[in-house]
């Protein structure tokens, strides 16, 4: 099976930029209705995985007394590159076998797919999997 059949595009998928703030990757999020989506650089390479839970956790994290209210303005100086997880789903190659996405798919929503040149080039879901193999009968 060619995994590119069952591939969702780039352009057709939620990610952020590594660059962008606390505050417009918490938008990203919203707007997008996903609870993760991919990272990826400003050279299109995929740098990791943000997801709902990152974000609160670092904001948890970073209110220190307890006290302190974060507002809009304290992270519109943070970066997403400082809350990407250190355990992130790693991408698969456009060449890569049903065998390994579904190995992934276990523990994961969606797997990342890149290029020969490590650019992100987009996602398979758990449920394109699912479908193509409901579909096959």
């Amino acid at each position: 099976m060619n995994i590119a059949h069952i591939l969702i595009p780039k352009q057709d998928v939620a990610y952020m930029y590594n660059d962008f703030t606390l505050r417009q990757g918490l938008e990203r999020m919203r707007n997008s209705g996903y609870t993760a989506v991919p990272v990826i650089n400003k050279l299109n390479k995929y740098v990791g995985t943000v997801s709902e839970g990152d974000f609160l956790w670092y904001l948890i994290d970073e209110q220190k007394d307890g006290l302190h209210k974060i507002n809009k303005k304290d992270i519109e100086g943070i970066s997403i590159k400082k809350i990407l997880r250190k355990d992130n789903i790693l991408p698969v190659r456009i060449t890569a076998t049903i065998e390994e996405l579904l190995a992934k798919l276990l523990n994961n929503n969606f797997i990342p797919v890149v290029d020969d040149r490590n650019i992100f080039i987009g996602i398979i879901t758990r449920r394109d999997i699912i479908k193509y193999f409901i579909d096959k009968k």
